[in-house]
This record gives structure tokens, C-alpha cells and sequence, in this order.
């Protein structure tokens, strides 16, 4: 095992690489964030694991969770390979979708990443645009150095014609802010085949990092997982 103390930032990305995960940027935990300890000693650096664009998203649709039919596959595979990671760099693991606690993941992001809110209600990354997410972050109970957080403009500052809001076949973003039940409401209704095959068209109008949309397979996964999530 890794002895504490040894890991660079470099080397956590390069590992978690292997695993199809990539690093978010990290932060240096304080007095108010209630971390667990991690074999008795206190978190010292958090670092936030996750998806950018479509590059990792081929080693979940291979893994053995993606094709075993059971419920919740995304979230069962990030809890092995984060866990996988946390063994490796002697860190403990938190994830986004257990809880109580329910670790607050978006916060945490603007800690690690200079990050703007969309109409959507999705993070904008400078480089991903709204085609990201988050799967775990590690613990770590040594001090790492993290990257400076990039400084870069709001795009949606600057967007007049919003092509995301006009482009929602729900109206789910009428008003400046978005209804999560409209929209669910729309893609779960005969109506939203659209939406269910091709992806959130509000999410896909947004031209910021076109590059780096998602792929068919992986919104449609996503837009199931949402519409499941009404129960």
C-alpha cells in the first residue's frame, strides 16, 4: 500500500485514469466541513472524481455493473473503483448519492474548480461546458498541492438568446429558473421521446464545448436515471 504523504496530484489523476475516472481539482478540508477521519487522522485534502465529456463513459459501459441488469449501475461501479482508489492512496471514499450525510458535492465543486451555474441548473466547466458530473471524492489524510483554480468568464453572462431555455420543448425553464418536475413530467409523457432518445435538446443547444457532448448511449442512460428517480 501506499505510504501517506507520498502521492502528488499527478499521481492520483494518472491513477484514477486507469480506472476511468478523472480528478475535479480538490480542496483543503476546514473546521465546518464534519469530514470523516480517515483511519483516525483528519481529512487534509479532498479530491473530487468524476466524468469529463464522453472520455470515460466507454470503461463504465464495459464494466460488469453496466451489464448485469441490477438497479443503480453507475453508482455501484463508482463506489468499487473510487474504492479502489481510496485503497491504493490509504484515503477514505464519500460519494455523491448516499447519505445521510449527503456530502454536498456541488459546493465542494466550486471549492475545486471555478464553476458557474446554467439556467439548467448544471455546473459550466471552462473546458466541458455542462458535460461533466461527479462520482466520489477521496479523503486523503495528507496534505496534497492542488492546481490554482482557473480564472475564466461566465459564458451564460454573456448569452442573449439563451438557444438552451428556447430550445426546452417543456418550458421547463420559462421564468429564469429551472422546474425539475416540469421537466420530468415532459420527458416521462409520450411527448418527450425526444428528449429520452436524443438527449435533454435544452442541454444540447447550448453551444459552449460542443466538442465534448455526450454520447447517445450515455444521455439516454442519464435521462432513464432521472426519470427514475421520480419514485
Amino acid at each position: 500500500m501506499r505510504q501517506a504523504g507520498t502521492a502528488t496530484y499527478a499521481q492520483l489523476c494518472a491513477q484514477a485514469a486507469t480506472v476511468g475516472l478523472a480528478c475535479r481539482g480538490g480542496f483543503h478540508p476546514e473546521d465546518g466541513d464534519a469530514l470523516p477521519e480517515v483511519s483516525g487522522h483528519p481529512a487534509r485534502t479532498v479530491v473530487l472524481l468524476g466524468f469529463t465529456g464522453r472520455e470515460q463513459w466507454p470503461v463504465f459501459a464495459a464494466s460488469p455493473e453496466s451489464g448485469d441488469g441490477a438497479p443503480h449501475a453507475l453508482d455501484r461501479w463508482s463506489r468499487r473503483v473510487v474504492g479502489e482508489l481510496a485503497s491504493r492512496f490509504s484515503a477514505g471514499a464519500v460519494y455523491p448519492f448516499t447519505g445521510p450525510p449527503w456530502w454536498p458535492f456541488q459546493r465542494w465543486a466550486h471549492r475545486a474548480e471555478r464553476l458557474y451555474a446554467s439556467p439548467l441548473g448544471v455546473l459550466m466547466h471552462a473546458e466541458y461546458g455542462q458535460w461533466h458530473a461527479y462520482r466520489g471524492a477521496l479523503l486523503l489524510p495528507y496534505a496534497v498541492e492542488l492546481p490554482a483554480l482557473k480564472v475564466w468568464p461566465n459564458p451564460c453572462a454573456s448569452c442573449d438568446e439563451q438557444p438552451c431555455v428556447a430550445a426546452c420543448p417543456a418550458g421547463a425553464l420559462a421564468g429564469g429558473r429551472y422546474a425539475p418536475e416540469v421537466c420530468r413530467d415532459h420527458v416521462s409523457s409520450e411527448h418527450g421521446s425526444a428528449c429520452r432518445t436524443q438527449g435533454c435538446l435544452a442541454r444540447y443547444a447550448c453551444p459552449v464545448a460542443a466538442t465534448h457532448r455526450y454520447t447517445a448511449a450515455q444521455a439516454a442512460f442519464h435521462l432513464g436515471a432521472f426519470i427514475a428517480a421520480r419514485g
